[in-house]
Formats: C-alpha cells, structure tokens, sequence
C-alpha cells in the first residue's frame, strides 16, 4: 500500500434522509483539520441507530476513491465523490483488493485496524433513492471496510496511510465479501473465519454456528 493517504475525512449529524425521512446520520461533510478518533469512532460522528450502525468493530469507516469512478459508470444519473458513501476516510490508493482483514494502518497518530467489510442497508438505497446500488455494493465487493480504533489519535486529510501490520495476508476485504455471498463453504475457509485475527466479533460468532453440508462444501446453518 504505497501512497496510500486520506483525501478527505468527514462527519455527520442526525438528520431525515430520503424520500421517507428517516433519521440517519448517513450524510457526511468533509472537516477542515484534523479529528480525534477514539474507540466509538471520529469526534462529532452521530449515528442514529445504535442498534446496527456504530460500536468499536464499526467505529471508522473507510472508503477507496478508486470506486467512485466505477460507481459513476454504471450509474451516470447519481452523484459520487468523496463523502457519499457515508464513509468517515475517503483513501487513495486503498481498495477492497488490497486491504485485507486484521490490517492495521496507522493514520495520522491514531492505529486503526480493518475488522469488517460494510454490509449495504436501507440508509444507502434512502440516500440513492436507487435500490440497484445496494445490491451493486454486494455483488461487486466495492463495499469499502469498517475499523476499530487499537490506539486513539487525530487523523485529517492529507494524513499517510501507513500498513504496520497484516495478520491476514490471504483474506482481502473483496474475498471475504465473496465469502459472505457463498452458499457452500470449505472447512478450510471456515476454520480461517473462526480463529481469524482481527476479525469483527459478529463475524466470529456466526462462523461458529457453520456446520459442513453435504459433498464437501459447507453452509451457514438455516434455522
């Protein structure tokens, strides 16, 4: 990850988004200098349901600006830039391919470490008024990546991204979207997930209730 820094870093309020105002934090504005992040994620950050969006496996969200693009060419009507992801970190030179899970970037004088990729919900087809660019962000893997804070520090833009550690140097966030989407399994891959440093909890505690299927290949377990 040469030259990889932040382009921009942004914060947002509770508001109404979209057609039906639901309260979302989703829209985020660029700050000018620099921004403490702690635990719970960037100072000023709101999230409005606690219950999905925030808490230390979700605390930084960052994004690669190489996607903007792509996001423009297959839907040319909607706006993309920097910020309307809702992602805290617009980051050049980062992408799903080449972040991989249990990453550690240290950014600015915080230590962030990547723990999950993004899972595409209501706030982002409220914000697109565009149920196609969830489904998109899945099947494509451009779901950027979410980080907890291991030491508290500022970060602003301008700042370099700086890999200090890679636990996991075989599980990209864009393979483990994949992972996320398949519906067989290996128990290789299985047992990676179980004991995967790094990884957000909720991914573990799934991953412990996948039991093999039938011909060899394995799926979560249905109720």
């Amino acid at each position: 990850m040469t030259n990889a820094s932040v382009v921009s870093v942004h914060i947002g309020r509770v508001a109404p988004l979209g057609r039906t105002g639901q309260p979302s934090a989703f829209r985020k504005a660029a700050v000018a200098g620099a921004v403490a992040a702690g635990p719970l994620g960037l100072a000023g950050d709101e999230q409005a349901d606690r219950r999905v969006h925030g808490g230390v496996d979700k605390a930084v969200y960052g994004y690669g600006t190489t996607n903007y693009s792509a996001w423009t060419a297959e839907f040319p009507a909607l706006a993309f830039g920097p910020g309307c992801m809702g992602e805290n970190l617009a980051l050049a030179g980062l992408d799903e391919d080449s972040v991989c899970i249990g990453d550690r970037h240290r950014i600015g004088s915080a230590l962030l470490e990547v723990c999950q990729p993004r899972q595409p919900c209501a706030t982002l087809v409220l914000a697109f008024d565009e149920p196609l660019v969830a489904r998109a962000m899945t099947c494509t893997g451009r779901s950027g990546w979410y980080y907890r804070v291991v030491e508290p520090g500022m970060v602003a833009s301008g700042d370099t991204a700086t890999l200090e550690a890679r636990a996991n140097p075989d599980w990209s966030v864009r393979r483990f979207v994949k992972f996320m989407l398949a519906r067989n399994r290996s128990a290789d891959d299985i047992a990676a997930i179980r004991a995967m440093p790094g990884l957000a909890r909720q991914w573990q505690a799934k991953a412990a209730t996948w039991r093999p299927a039938p011909g060899g290949g394995e799926r979560p377990r249905t109720r």
